[in-house]
């Protein structure tokens, strides 16, 4: 339980996906995987098959759209009983960490991460539980997201995207048509606000903070070539294309593009000073706009410098538990496993998770519900407020969900990489060799991986 207990010890440094709330919205019975179905899923014997879930909190009525999901499956599989508790992200480490050290684990959990719990054995293969019709209809990137050593472990439940956002008004009014796609584009569009404006509207929006700094060291080194880890998955850290893509950050602040602190300022006060009409421009979250903001904005692909413009991807996992740590001790795996396959192919139906994703204000993984809330998700509830969805923000963001890549967080050295990343950037843009600082990087992580290896 070694990775278990380090995992506890850092839970409070870890960030989950951002909430956009929530409030009752009851399920539709949809038509997809459950139709036509027995209702029965029990052992041999005829016993009930027990099920707990831990659900994380999204927003503050999450745990108000699960009880009717119980309620309707319970309904649908009258020889499953299952048992959902809603945990704040506050808490879950701590409260799953436990469980599992007591041998409580629940047979299902939705959390962030996977790769302490496949360190230690304790999570079931999803090609155990996961239908060939759910496995079909999931994002392909999504899926393999998921894998580590050539397994998947878990199915996503939930994603956001981070895309480029600008102030169409703020663009127009300096003389730029159109958002920039290109890193020339950019360079031009934020001069020219520079030369407009002056000094009162920011251009560019920039954070290489300890908060997310790992998140703008992916946006410019994937769309220059480079990134994390090359074509066969090894570190490559100090590729030319990633010194390339720290140089350019370097030039944006160089040129006084960018907010005066990129250093410390994290996303939040530049969501907040794009919403409120002073920045022309940032990449951010997919739901980083505020209800009541009135700026006339567009949603865009990130700007490239190879042509093919790579979104980063963010997604929670729902993960199965070896029987023998569950609080449940089912007797019959089959069964077992047969119940958790019906809880996913239930509640990934098409109809009924469309709605959750409306609810909580996130980005389908599936294709189908993609499709659907694209043009049909006015048709459902946002939590907490009673509004119909908005077909345009998952139409936008949904497409842009198929160009996603993903940090490497399964791999052991993450962390190292991360904190590295990040000090590397901040290093890098205050004068230091861009070439040497990464070659240093690469260095520690290849010797890190090498010790790990060895353990």
């Amino acid at each position: 339980m070694k990775r278990i207990l380090a995992m506890l010890l850092a839970a409070m440094l870890v960030l989950s996906l951002a909430a956009c709330g929530g409030n009752s919205g009851g399920t539709t019975d949809g038509s997809g995987d459950t139709s036509g179905d027995t209702g029965t899923s029990g052992s041999d014997s005829g016993e009930k098959i027990e099920l707990n879930v831990i659900i994380s909190q999204y927003g503050n009525n999450t745990q108000d759209w699960w009880p009717t999901f119980e309620q309707d499956f319970e309904e649908t599989y009258d020889n499953i009983d299952l048992k959902i508790e809603i945990v704040s992200w506050n808490d879950l480490y701590t409260v799953v960490g436990t469980r599992i050290s007591t041998q409580q684990a629940p047979d299902i959990l939705n959390i962030d991460t996977f790769a302490d719990y496949v360190a230690d054995d304790l999570l079931v293969p999803a090609e155990d539980y996961t239908s060939a019709e759910l496995k079909n209809k999931i994002i392909p990137s999504f899926w393999t997201a998921n894998e580590l050593d050539g397994t998947v472990w878990a199915l996503p439940i939930l994603a956001s995207c981070r895309a480029l956002f600008c102030n169409m008004d703020l663009l127009n009014e300096a003389g730029v048509t159109a958002a920039p796609t290109t890193w020339a584009e950019v360079d031009a569009a934020c001069q020219a606000i520079k030369d407009h404006f002056g000094g009162s509207i920011v251009p560019w929006g920039l954070d290489i903070s300890t908060d997310e700094g790992q998140a703008a060291f992916a946006y410019y080194t994937w769309n220059n070539g480079g990134g994390f880890v090359d074509a066969d998955g090894n570190w490559a850290l100090n590729s030319a294309a990633n010194v390339e893509a720290m140089n350019y950050i370097k030039t944006l602040i160089d040129n006084g593009y960018c907010n005066a602190n990129p250093y410390t300022d994290t996303r939040y006060p530049l969501q907040d000073a794009f919403n409120a009409g002073s920045q022309a421009m940032m990449i951010g979250a997919c739901n980083m706009m505020s209800a009541d903001s009135e700026v006339n904005y567009e949603v865009c692909d990130l700007p490239t410098q190879t042509g093919t413009p790579v979104a980063m991807g963010v997604c929670d996992r729902l993960m199965v538990f070896d029987s023998s740590i569950t609080a449940s001790k089912n007797a019959d795996e089959a069964a077992r496993l047969d119940a958790v396959s019906k809880f996913f192919d239930f509640f990934y139906d098409t109809n009924r998770y469309s709605e959750y994703m409306v609810f909580e204000g996130f980005l389908p993984v599936t294709t189908d519900s993609s499709d659907l809330l694209a043009t049909g998700a006015d048709q459902f509830t946002v939590g907490g407020s009673g509004a119909p969805g908005d077909n345009e923000y998952f139409a936008n963001f949904s497409s842009i969900l198929l160009s996603c890549d993903f940090y490497p967080s399964s791999r052991a050295e993450w962390i190292d990489v991360k904190q590295g990343v990040i000090e590397a950037e901040q290093s890098i843009c205050q004068g230091e060799d861009a070439q040497t600082v990464l070659d240093n990087l690469q260095e520690k992580i290849e010797a890190l991986q090498a010790q790990n290896e060895g353990q």
